[in-house]
């Protein structure tokens, strides 16, 4: 069955696994003659099942749209149609508990709370409701918790339809226990428990969720206003625009101090305590914490607040696909953030600066695993590379092979002289029927050590001669692979033998210029992860830019109006 499908047939169902922990066993009670309320829900039911079968319109009660009606369907026919948002208290619990759903970056708007908070205000002062009007309350509550749950439990972006690279697994399903414990859990009134089981249960989500607290209610209170551009400012000097700095990183928590607006005989001095909040700043939103208000500085300080909610917003939504994976000892290559770390146990143990693809040769985002080492590679260099990259120079410098030790090697696996090669007859349209290697060494493009995962896009993990690369804040510098500037390090992690593989053992290895493979006795995943905004233990968020423009699309997607696939 193709994933898209697969989604569609278990979306509604997907949400009750998320119930799993609730609850004890509450039988339904069944009247020996329907009520009229009971008679009104089966109507509707048999309504949404005519809808889907011959015109797949949404059943509309009050505005609603009833998105989940598979799953409404199945829940009340499997419950004799039995009314279960009778009880006011359990009413307001579900609207309680969709309001807070803008701290999981999610739109109350989506999950029916306008009307619902209709359906309440009707309930006031104990006021009943008609049978017709019971049965429509009862199709938009259930509804609106269902769809909520999901989306909560495995987001509410499809990430296949972003991307044709994902490869992560979904949350696993069972449609029949989740429909029980979706049942008891209702029936026991636990409507904000079911909410906090479904969210992913990692603390990186919880501090997400507090972050994206903060930063709205920095934006009810005015957010902060935009820094004066001007030259470079240092600690040292005076500027008219020193309050306002001041003023801004108080704001966002990188400086201490009582929130209030600067207010005349203004303090001009950039001082020392000033320069370290900046230094904060910047560390923070990967700049180089050198302390100056440079282009870069002011630009991330200008940032709107509003724009820094929809970073976590999104990055929340990705938590949702992927945090179910993180767990145990694995490889996680942060591609927007320019890090690599190794986690044991859950938790981060090492970490390393990263170079990724240029933006027009994207690092794909994909999981796989790690399964072996190869000290001092050879390069074969790949025909995209080949074409795009080296075969101007070779035209423009034939010696520029023999100066980078790069053999040309023909269809028998034999080495040909490259001067003997006609290289101007090649191109995009006609390559060159030879493979070109490059020997081991210290100029080898690899480096020292390359750490290998099956894939179909030939992305791994290596060591480079260009080590100043790593100096650099943004470091978009490749051609896909993850260039490591820790390699040795991150071998010896994986590998996991302290006694046959140390840095000791390993140099000796390199030291001998010999090609040697070492495979994993245990292999370690390897995730690819894409985040733009991380929420830190310290009460922090880290920013980083969106090197590949990702965010606008999950954004759009994240604020659009949910609808299965038919």
């Amino acid at each position: 069955m193709p994933t898209v499908v697969l989604r569609s047939f278990i979306c509604c169902a997907a949400i009750f696994l998320a119930l799993s922990a609730l609850g004890q066993t509450t039988t339904a009670t069944t009247a020996s003659m329907p009520s009229p309320v009971s008679e009104a829900i089966r109507e509707r039911v048999d309504h949404l099942r005519y809808e889907r079968e011959h015109d797949a319109r949404d059943h509309q009660v009050r505005g609603a749209n009833i998105v989940a009606a598979d799953g409404v369907a199945r829940f009340y026919e499997a419950d004799q149609f039995q009314p279960r948002w009778q009880d006011s208290t359990r009413l307001d619990q579900l609207i309680a508990a969709i309001a807070d759903l803008q701290y999981d970056g999610l739109d109350p708007a989506d999950y029916h709370v306008a009307t619902l908070q209709s359906f309440r205000s009707d309930l006031r002062g104990g006021k009943s409701l008609a049978p017709a009007d019971q049965a429509d309350l009862e199709l938009v509550a259930t509804d609106a918790m269902m769809l909520a749950l999901y989306h909560l439990y495995v987001g509410k972006v499809d990430p296949e339809k972003l991307s044709s690279q994902w490869n992560f697994s979904a949350r696993p399903l069972d449609v029949e226990a989740g429909l029980d414990r979706f049942r008891k859990a209702l029936a026991a009134g636990e409507i904000a428990e079911s909410f906090e089981r479904a969210r992913p249960q990692h603390p990186w989500y919880q501090r997400g969720r507090e972050r994206l607290k903060e930063y709205r209610a920095l934006e009810a209170a005015g957010g902060w206003s935009p820094i004066s551009a001007g030259p470079t400012l240092k600690t040292g000097e005076s500027d008219p625009r020193v309050p306002a700095l001041r003023y801004r990183l108080t704001v966002s928590k990188d400086l201490e101090g009582t929130l209030e607006a600067p207010t005349p005989p203004y303090d001009t001095l950039y001082d020392p305590a000033l320069e370290a909040a900046v230094k904060r700043f910047q560390q923070r939103h990967g700049l180089t914490p050198d302390g100056a208000i440079g282009p870069g500085t002011l630009q991330a300080l200008n940032v709107p607040v509003s724009t820094r909610i929809d970073q976590i917003r999104v990055n929340l939504e990705r938590s949702r696909w992927v945090l179910h994976e993180l767990h145990g000892n694995f490889v996680l290559v942060d591609v927007a953030g320019f890090y690599v770390s190794y986690f044991r146990d859950d938790e981060p143990v090492w970490t390393s600066k990263v170079i990724v693809g240029r933006p027009y040769r994207e690092t794909p985002i994909f999981k796989s695993t790690i399964t072996y080492v190869v000290f001092n590679p050879t390069w074969t260099i790949p025909p995209g590379i080949l074409v795009k990259d080296k075969l101007p120079v070779i035209k423009r410098d034939p010696g520029y092979l023999q100066r980078n030790n790069i053999r040309v090697i023909d269809s028998s696996g034999r080495e040909v002289n490259p001067r003997s090669v006609n290289w101007s007859r090649y191109g995009a349209g006609r390559l060159p029927p030879y493979q070109l290697r490059q020997d081991p060494g210290d100029d080898n493009a690899l480096g020292l050590v390359k750490i290998m995962f099956p894939n179909s896009y030939s992305v791994y993990l290596h060591d480079t001669p260009s080590k100043s690369l790593f100096d650099k804040d943004e470091r978009t510098f490749s051609s896909g692979c993850i260039r490591v500037q820790k390699a040795f390090e991150l071998a010896e992690l994986v590998l996991d033998d302290p006694t046959r593989w140390n840095q000791a053992t390993m140099a000796e290895v390199v030291a001998a210029k010999a090609m040697k493979t070492v495979n994993l006795a245990k292999p370690v995943p390897v995730l690819l992860l894409y985040w733009t905004a991380q929420p830190t233990p310290d009460g922090q968020v880290l920013f980083r830019n969106d090197i590949y423009g990702r965010d606008p699309p999950t954004l759009a997607a994240l604020n659009s109006e949910f609808t299965l696939p038919r």
